[in-house]
This record gives C-alpha cells, structure tokens and sequence, in this order.
C-alpha cells in the first residue's frame, strides 16, 4: 500500500503554531497554480506505513547480503554513534577553518591512513561514489599527459573483466577503450596486453583482485608493460577488502587508485549511495588531483588547492560523514584488525567455494580471494534452472540473492562475496541453501520457476518494468 493509498480528506498532524512575525508575500512566478496534492495522514498512520515497508526490506541487519563486487557487509554502530555527535553533524561547509578544525583533522587523518594503506603519497576525498572516482583518476592521468605535451595518448586499456564503470568512465573522460582478454585462468592474457599497449596508450585500469575474484599473479610484470610503453596505471579499488593490510596498489606499480570507502571500510551503502571514492595518487601527479587537500602547518589545519588542480568534482569537500564513518573503522580497528578484516573475507570465500564446488560447477578452479563465482549454465542444460531461478530460489529461504549475470565472460554466473562478518554458521546455513536448490532443481523444477512464492509479491516481469516503470502514483479521479 502507498502513503497515498492511506490518505483522507481533512486527516492531518499539524502542530505548526500561529504566525507571530510579519508574513512574506511571495511572488505568484514562484507559487503553484493549484493545491499540491499531498497525502493527507495522522501520524500512526506515517508511522505504520514506514514500519510497514521495514519489515519488507532487507539489509545487512537481516541476514547474509553476498552481493559479489560489493561488499555488503556488516556496519559497526561505533562508527554510526560517532557520525551522528552534533560536534559533527550539525556543522556547515561554508564555516571558516577557524571553527572546523576537528572536522579539518578528521580529514587529514583520513588522508593520511589511506595514504598509508594505499601505498600512495596523497589522496582527495571529493568524489562521492567509486565510479565518481575513476573519472576523477582518468582526469588527474588526463592532466599528467597534458602537462608533459604528450597529447597523442588517447587510449585506455581494460581487461575484458572489468567492472562495467570503468569503460564508461573512460569514455567520460574523453579516451577510447581498448578492452584486454583474459586468459583461461582468469589473469589478464600478457601477450594481449603487449599487443594493444603502445605510445598512445594514457594508461590501464585494472582491479585487483579483479572481478572474478582471482589476484592476478602477474600484477608486477602487467603495470611494468604499462610503464616501459610511457602509461599510467590506474587501480580500481572496488576489490580492496580482500587485500586490505596485506597488499599496498602502490607497491604493485599503480599510479592512481581509488578506494570504495563504503565497501571497504564499512560505511552504510546501496540503492544509490551514499558514497565515497577518494583517490589518491603518487607524488608526481598529486599537483593535479582536485581541491580541496587538507595539511597540518603549526598544529593548523587548513584547505590547500594546487593552482594545476584539474578543477573541482562536488560543491565542496566530500561526503563527509562517510569519510568519518571510514576512519572511525580504520582505528577502532588498527593496522593489525584490517589485516584480520581480509583474512577472514577470504578466509570465508574459499570455505563456501571448497563446500559447494562438488555440487556446482565454479568458474575458476583456484584459490580465490574475497569472492567467486559459479557457473550454471551446465545446470540450465539439464535441468531449465537458470541464475534467475536459483536467485530465486534463495529468496524464499531468507537469504539475499548473490550478483547475478556478472561478469558478463562467465556464463549463467553467480558471484557471491559473503565478506568477513558472516559466522560458520551462516556461510553453512547459505551452503545449505545452495545445496538444496540443486536438489530441487532436479527434482522439481517447476517451484524454482515459480519462486519465490513466500514473498509479498511474487516473480516480477522485470523486463516490462525495465521498459514501462510506473513512476508515480496514479489518483483514482485521474
């Protein structure tokens, strides 16, 4: 039911006292023609019609969330209390440094850490998402090239297993994809790389570990083909909490990387934001990156905007909240914690992948890292039961479907990333499901075809609501 649907005339909640300050006339250019029409409700009734729609939903608090690429995992209310402290929230961009030097130092800290845990030598907290991010990476790169008047470097190489941001931010950014095969291990193919990379290559985005969860083994040999043809080497960072404490992008060989601060460390995320994807860069290119950049000069904390900055990417300084929240997580948990932290996020991806790999046919046959992927094509040979159905499937046993359909290399795919917060007892009760879907999908198939059939509404026709969404709210006299 819509609030709408709720509505009766003359019903309302108005507590709004009398008007006891001379009133201002707006101009008739800025008022309606007509009454909006809002829905009339008392509050019990806005306040069952949102807990109504809670208990429809489902997030991180309600169960396992093993969206793979996205690292859905649990938020800690340490770092919620801590954003939510008026010192914090009740602050205004426009204040003068003077009266936001906590807010300042946050900042810089932040800038510091993911210095530290990026292996990079600066970082701007501006762009407000990953993909954000990347645009901000090619333009610094973009700028890199300018400066030194080496303008014929109009390429951007990209495995064909990258996220699907990274070819549409290059293009944003004003380059041409050259996509770069993988080879049957799921590494980038090095003969294919040294084929496309040449003295118009402006660099190559890579994530690692990349999107089919494997950490490519030839990472230091790939950024040095980038490096000896003149390229930058960008590191998409959607994947970092795999290797979070235990590997530096900047010890690899990037040059730019940015960092998923709402997958990563921990900060409330999905359906759109909100966001935050810092990037950070080496030395050489730091003169570039966006303002605003905070330093500490005698105990002062102050904003800093390199006069060869390409320009601004938001009206001020970030997504602050979010960049708290990521530092909250980054010391309550320290140097050794966010070594723990991935451990167990691979830790828990193979334990899943070693359970269900004599059941379901998994893309690759290695040691992952944070996440895997099985392939149901076989599956959908022989029985009709395709990812749809055991998505499906699983949503009628109370668990969140996985990624579904992607990467678009692997077939029939299903990546699933259960991340570091999921006990044994979860990741068994996830198998199990898994498990018995297969079973079902053999013996009967036609409940997978229709699941899920415990929800609220049933299967969707997605493809008419891609095509033909409703979006807004018809009224009956319409």
């Amino acid at each position: 039911m819509l609030i709408f649907e709720r509505s009766k005339a003359g019903r309302g909640t108005d507590v709004i006292k009398d008007l006891d300050v001379e009133e201002y006339k707006l101009s008739q250019d800025f008022l309606r023609k007509e009454e909006a029409r809002l829905p009339e409700v008392a509050e019990t009734d806005v306040s069952r019609h949102y807990s109504d729609l809670a208990k429809k939903t489902r997030g991180v608090n309600d169960g396992i969330y093993p969206l793979g690429s996205c690292t859905m995992k649990y938020n800690p209310r340490l770092n919620e209390a801590v954003a939510s402290m008026k010192q914090f929230s009740q602050i205004h961009p426009l204040q003068s440094e003077d009266t936001t030097q906590g807010e300042l130092e946050v900042m810089y800290l932040a800038q510091k850490y993911l210095c530290d845990i990026a292996g990079m030598d600066q970082f701007t907290l501006q762009p407000a998402a990953g993909a954000h991010g990347e645009f901000c990476g090619l333009l610094t790169i973009k700028s890199y090239h300018e400066k030194r008047g080496d303008v014929k470097r109009d390429k951007i190489l990209i495995p064909d297993s990258a996220h699907g941001t990274n070819p549409a931010s290059a293009t944003m950014a004003g380059y041409k994809v050259i996509e770069v095969k993988s080879d049957k291990y799921g590494n980038v193919d090095i003969e294919d790389l040294k084929r496309v990379c040449g003295d118009d290559t402006a660099g190559l985005m890579l994530t690692n570990p990349n999107t089919v969860g494997i950490f490519d083994e030839n990472i230091e040999e790939i950024t040095e083909i980038i490096h000896s043809c003149g390229g930058l080497c960008y590191y998409d960072g959607a994947n970092l909490n795999a290797i979070v404490g235990q590997v530096k992008p900047g010890d690899m060989g990037f040059d730019v990387v940015h960092l998923n601060l709402h997958k990563t460390f921990s900060t409330p995320h999905g359906g759109g934001g909100p966001g935050s994807g810092p990037v950070g860069c080496k030395k050489e290119l730091e003169e570039f990156l966006p303002g605003f950049v905070i330093e500490k000069e005698d105990d002062k904390y102050h904003f800093v905007k390199e006069d060869s900055s390409f320009g601004e990417l938001t009206g001020f300084y970030g997504n602050f909240a979010v960049v708290l929240r990521a530092l909250v997580y980054i010391l309550s948990n320290g140097k050794d914690g966010l070594k723990k932290v991935s451990q167990n996020a691979v830790l828990n991806a193979n334990y899943m992948r070693h359970l269900l790999e004599d059941t379901y046919d998994i893309a690759f046959d290695r040691t992952c890292m944070h996440e895997f992927i099985i392939n149901a094509e076989r599956l959908k040979n022989e029985t009709g039961i395709s990812a749809m159905d055991i998505a499906k499937g699983l949503i009628d046993r109370g668990i969140h479907p996985p990624t579904m359909y992607f990467p678009l290399t692997v077939e029939e795919a299903l990546m699933i990333e259960p991340t570091e917060t999921e006990s044994k007892e979860s990741l068994d009760n996830t198998v199990n499901a898994f498990k018995e879907i297969f079973e079902e999908a053999h013996t009967n198939p036609q409940k997978l075809h229709d699941a899920p059939i415990t929800t609220v509404v049933g299967r969707l026709d997605e493809v008419e609501a891609a095509r033909n969404p409703i979006v807004r709210y018809t009224f009956p006299e319409d």
